[in-house]
């Protein structure tokens, strides 16, 4: 079987979007109405294809398996026992195998831990800050708050010591104590690596990315740039080289030319895909819709549906469909326009299709340039992008949060 014509990344759902939490801001418990009477749980045919087909499609000698939903791990560790084992028993001499998990910890126990362990997995774990603003929308089914739950996890993981990030949601919720949520991670988490997602949330119930009303849960431009460069201001005084904030590692990579794995910031799309557990294979995690399904990887390769014209075109149309705005701003080279989902906005031109985050990005990207141009040169002249932190202190740079 062929391999595609460049890698990608392709979040495996084996749950669909079953999952024994009720976030109020989960856009994928909706995606339960695309398979009405499924079992949504991955079978052991349509696994075996997909670890054959990721194998076979990826034309790296790396191949991750990243595991999401819904709430994976109400698969069962013995699922998870058999994609590892496959994996390993046909991956190809020169192919190294990698294993992603996205849960949000409130069922892990030292089994699971044990298991995350001995294979490698890097877990990710979704934590929205102190018990008080994790638990205003990530509750369970009963209404209650999962924090403990996930704290009780978390520790599971720390015994074992499994590798794991936080994975942040910012909201209106969370997003007027920046530094509440950050030092909550670094101080009592543990956290060393943290990635912060937007809620942008579309009033649209049936899940699809239509309208352009937002929930009173999704947060604006200005609080999102706010809350990046409070974090930021703490971390460039303190903690570079210390905790990695994805958003800031990726800025950097940037300013040292270097491409970035995070499909936010770049020119165009495509290259993250999803499959649901029936095999299907979508465009997009956050376009699993009718209209974005390209085949099904027990019908067709997976190489082909990666490269298939309709991928090509959806990937290209983010960069297409730049506003003008977008196309004159000083710091397009970093944003990109922003993730084509959350282009709900009117341009100062009064065009459709201005990022709903834009006013945030401009600041975000602006006020960090100094800061991120120091790290870089030290980075090129062989020098501990860590000092900028004494630059910072001494008032050599100025810091963000007069900027």
């Amino acid at each position: 079987m062929p391999a595609a014509s460049r890698p990608f990344h392709l979040m495996a759902k084996p749950t669909g979007a079953i999952c024994n939490l009720a976030c109020d801001y989960c856009y994928f418990l909706k995606k339960e109405d695309l398979y009405p009477g499924s079992s949504f749980r991955m079978s052991d045919a349509v696994l075996e294809r997909f670890v054959d087909q990721m194998l076979a499609a990826q034309p790296g000698p790396e191949v991750t398996f990243a595991w999401q939903g819904g709430e994976p791990t109400l698969m069962g560790l013995p699922f998870f026992e058999r994609a590892v084992a496959l994996a390993e028993a046909r991956r190809r001499p020169h192919q190294r195998v990698l294993h992603t998990l996205q849960t949000n910890a409130t069922r892990l126990d030292d089994d699971w831990g044990a298991f995350l362990a001995r294979h490698g997995f890097l877990v990710g774990v979704s934590l929205d800050g102190p018990r008080d603003l994790h638990d205003r929308y990530r509750r369970d089914k009963g209404g209650g708050g999962s924090f403990d739950a996930v704290m009780r996890g978390l520790a599971v993981l720390q015994r074992h010591r499994v590798d794991w990030n936080a994975l942040v949601t910012v909201h209106t919720g969370n997003a007027h104590a920046p530094l509440d949520v950050y030092r909550f991670l670094r101080d009592e988490a543990g956290a060393a690596h943290v990635q912060f997602i937007p809620i942008v949330e579309r009033a649209d119930a049936s899940g699809a990315q239509r309208g352009t009303e937002l929930t009173d849960r999704s947060v604006s431009g200005a609080a999102y740039g706010a809350f990046l460069l409070a974090v930021f201001d703490e971390w460039v005084r303190r903690d570079v080289g210390r905790v990695f904030v994805q958003a800031f590692d990726e800025l950097l990579g940037k300013h040292l030319g270097v491409a970035g794995g995070l499909c936010v910031h770049q020119p165009t799309c495509g290259d993250a895909l999803a499959i649901e557990h029936t095999g299907d294979v979508y465009s997009c995690d956050h376009y699993v819709q009718p209209d974005h399904l390209l085949g099904n990887l027990t019908e067709l390769p997976l190489a082909a549906l990666v490269d298939a014209p309709r991928q090509g075109a959806f990937g290209e149309a983010k960069r297409d469909t730049l506003t003008a705005q977008c196309r004159r701003c000083p710091v397009l080279e970093f944003c990109h326009g922003g993730c084509p989902k959350d282009r709900v906005g009117v341009s100062v031109d009064g065009e459709p299709g201005q990022h709903h985050l834009c006013e945030g990005y401009l600041a975000f990207f602006t006020r960090t340039q100094p800061a991120m141009r120091w790290m870089a040169e030290a980075y090129r002249a062989a020098q501990a992008p860590a000092g900028v932190m004494a630059a910072v202190r001494s008032g050599a740079l100025r810091p963000v949060l007069e900027g």
